[in-house]
């Protein structure tokens, strides 16, 4: 089965996009953590941080670019916001595709996970 951002990017499954590039979408996690939490994702699949290759080079800096313009279209660049990649059951990853996490637009606490 394709994987749940792979169907979001292909525009199957609805979701508030807030921003995009020729190799990236952002949109709006809908389990959100915090006022921000947007998730940027490769237009081409990715499985997860673990598996990048020196040649996704620009894919990846096409992602941090997008989240930059992420956190200034929600005014929280000049007040702080976290990136998140997990990879893993451990880490709490639930889709098997690359994704970037943009969090913010409130305090956040070290370290960022219950014990």
């Amino acid at each position: 089965m394709e994987c749940l951002f792979c169907q979001i990017i292909r525009g199957d499954i609805p979701a508030t996009v807030v921003h995009q590039t020729e190799w990236s979408l952002a949109f709006r996690d809908i389990n959100a953590t915090a006022p921000t939490h947007v998730l940027v994702v490769p237009k081409r699949h990715i499985d997860h941080a673990g598996v990048v290759q020196a040649d996704d080079g620009a894919v990846l800096a096409d992602m941090l670019l997008t989240a930059q313009a992420v956190a200034e279209n929600d005014k929280i660049a000049s007040t702080g916001y976290r990136l998140v990649f997990n990879v893993g059951e451990d880490s709490g990853n639930t889709v098997n595709h690359l994704h970037l996490h943009v969090v913010g637009g409130q305090p956040m606490g070290w370290p960022p996970f219950a014990s």
